[in-house]
């Protein structure tokens, strides 16, 4: 399966996968580099667009639900890739806490974990599931669409250590983005491996350093490949502190709304794409989809209206977003059933393991498609997707496509490494 590109198949695209498919050696030498300098984390996953003359990420969460869109041909590769992030890890695990979110209503969300605990079982551990919930405090059994169950038990903290009454794990994952703030149970733990860090939780992280991050890593790549980094990277800048309740700071935001349209159309002009610029303001410790608006022109701005004030003014876990990031609208070409769709793609460790389409029947090339009202196509493929077919024509093999995705996915990953670097509380520092 192919989606369609609306725009003509002989965009820059095609000249982007056919040139990565050309220098896949160098490419794959120069990750292999990347990843002896720099830690890839745990898991991820990258919501990309492909507009025809660019793709581009547009978020990568570092705590990634929806493992449960992946087929289940996918399933040797994410269990492959789990055994190798645990080996490296802490090769002699036995027993891993997986700590999910607490919206244990959401029955999408728990087949994504149930996924999880297949996987790392597979991967031969002994997996159980702790809460943050404080109102569990007996095991607590729950029944999924497919008739399984889970059982979500209490945490319980020693001085230096974290498990389960009878449960001693070497490794905690956690599952669950810290929206709300770091729990001081999982402070201070000196003697477990804590995936990821604390300091990828959204309680810390910031949209902004993780596209400065990749900004750098685009043009690395770029010059690998002799080739303008704009065909990767989303321009971006930030803004903060805006108050959107009461309408301070949004003057500020108009400003640099403005500064980016007007460099998205000099870039626009250069390629001769007839297309009208757009950003996206998103809040910069953003998830879920919430805290994003569309905005085509910095006038909008001045009719905002009480909706969008207070839809852009919190976000999960009731947390008030005070800064934005501004980024390049990339709008997205691909089609599915003649819906609207992005790509999804979900790595462990430094392996791409699958991926899906993110479609909305609703919403327009330039809007967000993590929105109520989205389904999940998943990459469905008759023949391997890591591993591309030479010779083919541009744009016209899925495993060519695929590989694309899985490259940029990786950019992304390689990115993220360098932020939670960059951020780490407890890194040394050299004078």
């Amino acid at each position: 399966m192919v989606p369609h590109l609306v725009t003509a198949l002989t965009g820059p695209i095609n000249e982007l996968e056919q040139r990565m498919l050309e220098s896949m050696p160098a490419i794959e030498r120069w990750f292999r580099l990347e990843w002896m300098e720099h830690t890839p984390p745990f898991y991820s996953s990258v919501d990309l667009r492909n507009a025809g003359f660019k793709l581009a990420p547009v978020d990568t969460n570092l705590f990634p639900g929806g493992f449960n869109n992946l087929t289940p041909e996918m399933l040797p590769l994410a269990v492959q890739a789990a055994m190798a992030a645990i080996e490296k890890i802490c090769p002699e695990a036995k027993n891993l806490l997986l700590i999910p979110e607490k919206h244990s209503r959401n029955m999408f969300y728990l087949m994504n974990v149930q996924r999880l605990v297949q996987i790392f079982g597979q991967a031969g551990l002994n997996v159980r599931l702790g809460t943050l919930d404080e109102s569990i405090t007996e095991p607590s059994t729950l029944e999924l669409p497919d008739g399984s169950m889970l059982t979500l038990e209490p945490l319980e903290r020693s001085q230096r250590r974290l498990g389960l009454k009878n449960f001693d794990p070497c490794t905690i994952l956690l599952n669950n983005d810290l929206s709300a703030g770091i729990p001081d149970v999982l402070k201070n733990l000196h003697e477990q491996y804590l995936l990821p860090p604390l300091h990828a939780g959204w309680a810390v992280r910031r949209k902004t350093n993780h596209f400065r991050s990749y900004e750098e890593v685009a043009k690395k790549f770029a010059k690998l490949l002799g080739m303008d980094p704009w065909l990767i990277n989303p321009m971006f800048s930030h803004c903060g502190p805006v108050n959107w309740a009461d309408g301070t700071g949004i003057d500020a935001v108009q400003t640099q709304v403005d500064a980016l349209l007007t460099k998205i159309r000099r870039k626009h002009k250069e390629y001769g794409i007839n297309e009208k610029p757009f950003v996206v303001v998103k809040a910069d410790n953003g998830t879920y989809g919430m805290g994003i608006m569309t905005v085509r022109d910095a006038k909008e701005l001045d009719e905002v209206n009480r909706r969008t004030r207070n839809k852009m003014g919190v976000i999960k876990d009731g947390q008030e977003v005070t800064d934005v990031l501004i980024q390049e609208g990339v709008p997205t070409y691909e089609r599915v059933n003649d819906a609207v769709a992005e790509p999804v793609v979900y790595m462990i460790d430094r392996y791409v393991v699958g991926g899906f389409y993110r479609v909305h029947a609703d919403r327009g090339i330039d809007e967000n498609l993590n929105a109520p009202g989205a389904s999940f196509v998943p990459l469905a493929f008759s023949d391997s997707h890591l591993l591309p077919k030479p010779g083919s024509r541009p744009g016209a093999s899925a495993p060519n496509r695929f590989y694309m995705y899985g490259v940029i996915g990786r950019l992304a990953m390689l990115a993220a490494s360098y932020e939670l670097e960059a951020t780490d509380p407890d890194a040394e520092v050299y004078d």
